[in-house]
């Protein structure tokens, strides 16, 4: 292939990223990138095991002199977050990404980059294919669908690893060491319904322009939910006019904040809908004012179409659905002021759905206390009963603790001084990874996680700065060293 990165060393991590770009690779849809790991590990020779939710396990002997030494662990995901700005067609279920370099930054043109965490598929295959590099005995872990509940990591037969020491590198700040995160889980409220037939004058709504971002790490920025606006809107049109809900569409993902949601009433009288026209203007108006200090690309068009027919919502279930939207808890929920205000727990109404015969609200709960995520579901549980939805959870995988004495968290600091000449910082996240479930199968397991600068993850405007990449390669390298030789 072509590649599109240059001038960056080693130049085969940075094609082995780019290959991987080629493969498409959104969540349940891994078979293809696990099929080229299995190809390459048996090209060169190494043990190789692909199961059945197509994890991937890739080992390599020590480096002459370090054969004996405690093998370590390297692991990411495969999959990726699959968001695409508005108008943009890429069908991620086919297309391979379209990678744009320019002034030393790496991003997708119009698409999520995928550098979360094709960055740790690149790193895991260099640190395979190079036969210069000192190093222990390494298992190279590859996941799938971590992105929507850490599914891949939860089937893996952990029992094949003999590591005692992990590198995670999904973490996403360069000389920042992760040591603990927050479990979490996906919740999903249904409604059934029967749709009826009405006509008249529809009035369009849409929100756009919003940055959204990881429902994790960008959850304590002020990052607007755009569902959560739009049922604010749509609770007034409900409650001052006499029009009926057609549709509410919004959020692809429970783990991204929504950027963008649409939603559409139908009116029969021209007046009602003059004045739900006035009355969505006013609204968007008093968003603005509100929002646009940290969301300064928010926008919301409101337009009329008369002479409509549609399938509409009883006003019984267009009201509990908005109302249940409009309730629901979102954003930070508790902070912990000991430690500067680090959010312990936090909620995200990632996606609704008004389908053709139910009605679909989806939330991503996190906490580091399990106390409080169980408090959480219970709130959303009674939430979707109040109005007439079932519940049901899955993805729930647990949070992963500080450890006190950590051999890796030492390599990794000494490592970082030596190299860069300035101390690495150790901290958690409230975000998910998946050494909470290695080091619960896994006793006495020695965990961090690392890797290069990562931007605006699970958005459009993911981007990857490249000579952090080169640097951290740089830092890997050095630590399998000390490893190698302790």
């Amino acid at each position: 292939m072509e590649y599109q990165i240059t001038g960056y060393q080693p130049e085969k991590l940075f094609h082995f990223f780019e290959e991987i770009s080629a493969i498409p690779r959104g969540s349940g849809n891994e078979k293809g990138i696990s099929d080229y790991l299995v190809k390459f590990a048996e090209e060169r020779g190494l043990w190789v095991h692909q199961d059945e939710a197509w994890n991937v396990i890739i080992k390599k002997a020590g480096s002459p002199g370090a054969e004996n030494q405690p093998p370590v662990m390297l692991q990411g995901h495969l999959d990726m977050v699959c968001e695409k700005l508005a108008g943009v067609e890429h069908d991620f279920t086919k297309e391979g990404l379209k990678l744009l370099v320019k002034d030393g930054v790496l991003t997708a043109d119009g698409t999520t980059l995928g550098a979360d965490n094709g960055v740790a598929v690149a790193l895991m295959l260099m640190v395979l294919d190079d036969e210069e590099l000192v190093h222990p005995p390494v298992e190279c872990v590859f996941t799938t669908e971590e992105e929507v509940g850490l599914n891949g990591a939860v089937a893996l037969d952990k029992s094949l690893l003999s590591a005692r020491i992990m590198i995670n590198m999904d973490s996403e700040e360069e000389g920042v060491g992760t040591v603990s995160c927050a479990g979490g889980l996906r919740i999903e409220c249904a409604r059934p319904v029967k749709r009826e037939e009405a006509e008249g004058t529809l009035l369009k709504l849409e929100i756009t322009g919003l940055k959204g971002g990881h429902s994790g790490m960008d959850i304590d920025k002020e990052r607007q939910n755009a569902n959560c606006l739009m049922a604010r809107t749509v609770w007034q049109l409900l409650k001052h006019t006499d029009g009926k809900l057609v549709d509410f569409q919004g959020g692809n993902k429970d783990n991204a904040i929504p950027r963008e949601c649409m939603a559409s009433l139908i009116y029969a009288a021209p007046e009602e809908a003059e004045k739900a026209e006035a009355l969505a203007v006013g609204m968007a108006d008093t968003l603005a004012a509100e929002i646009t200090p940290y969301e300064e690309n928010f926008a919301c068009r409101v337009e009329r179409q008369e002479g409509s027919r549609a399938e509409a919502l009883p006003a019984e279930d267009a009201k509990a659905f908005v109302t249940a939207m409009y309730l629901a808890p979102g954003g930070v929920q508790s902070r912990n002021m000991h430690m500067d205000g680090f959010v312990v727990s936090s909620v995200n109404m990632g996606v609704v759905r008004a389908e053709k015969d139910r009605l679909v609200l989806v939330f991503s709960p996190r906490s580091s206390v399990a106390s409080l995520q169980e408090e959480m579901k219970a709130r959303l549980g009674l939430l979707a009963e109040t109005f007439g939805f079932t519940s049901s959870c899955s993805g729930e995988y647990p949070g992963w603790s500080y450890k006190e004495d950590s051999r890796i968290r030492e390599v990794f600091a000494e490592s970082y001084r030596e190299l860069f000449g300035r101390e690495m910082k150790m901290e958690g996240i409230h975000a998910g990874l998946e050494c909470g479930l290695f080091s619960d199968a896994l006793p006495g397991l020695d965990a961090i996680a690392v890797g290069p600068t990562l931007n605006h993850v699970h958005t459009p405007e993911e981007n990857l700065p490249l000579d952090s990449f080169e640097r951290f390669y740089v830092l890997l390298k050095d630590v399998l060293r000390r490893l190698a030789q302790q």
